[in-house]
């Protein structure tokens, strides 16, 4: 089994917003016709993709707590660090950028500072560019902010690949999916 993580903020409020990418990212793979179950403070949905189990995650507890939920999943379902795949948003990126990873820092990311601080840095992550905090913007309201108009169909194109780049990564790895998607 493999557990994929979409980092984000509960609650309506927080729809749409750049910190929610990861959320929005592991939307793209779940079922219609099924519901999202909550436990370990996480909403969770079981889909096959690929031919391989997944456990989709979107933990409840607030963007810089994400490790809370995380391992206790991980716990929970016996699943290590190798068979954990994270999806967040990255400030760093221009809108729309993908950039994989097979481990590493947490990037100025607090859910992945969290995740790392409960689990190690040894599994990949996959970040979407919602590009920059405007000068004199600060950073926790550019975060929470929602995409402007503008932004948008980049950021949904980037989004699109989602399913697509987790075939890759189930059938040829994180470095196939680093050279596809990667700056795209």
């Amino acid at each position: 089994m493999y557990i994929i993580v979409g980092l984000g903020n509960p609650g309506t409020q927080y729809s749409n917003t750049h910190h929610n990418a990861g959320f929005m990212a592991v939307e793209k793979l779940a079922d219609p016709n099924k519901d999202w179950k909550s436990e370990h403070k996480a909403l969770t949905m079981k889909v096959n993709i690929a031919g391989e189990e997944c456990l989709l995650a979107k933990p409840q507890t607030f963007m810089n707590l994400s490790g809370e939920s995380v391992q206790a999943l991980m716990t929970w379902y016996k699943v290590k660090a190798d068979h954990l795949l994270v999806f967040s948003d990255d400030v760093n990126l221009d809108v729309g950028r993908i950039r994989c990873r097979a481990n590493g820092s947490h990037g100025g990311q607090n859910g992945l500072r969290n995740i790392i601080e409960h689990i190690g840095d040894k599994f990949p992550r996959i970040r979407f560019g919602v590009g920059k905090c405007p000068p004199k913007f600060d950073l926790s309201n550019w975060v929470l902010a929602k995409f402007p108009p503008e932004d948008r169909p980049a950021f949904d194109e980037a989004i699109a690949k989602v399913p697509a780049l987790v075939e890759c990564y189930f059938k040829f790895g994180i470095e196939k999916c680093m050279e596809r998607y990667n700056g795209k």
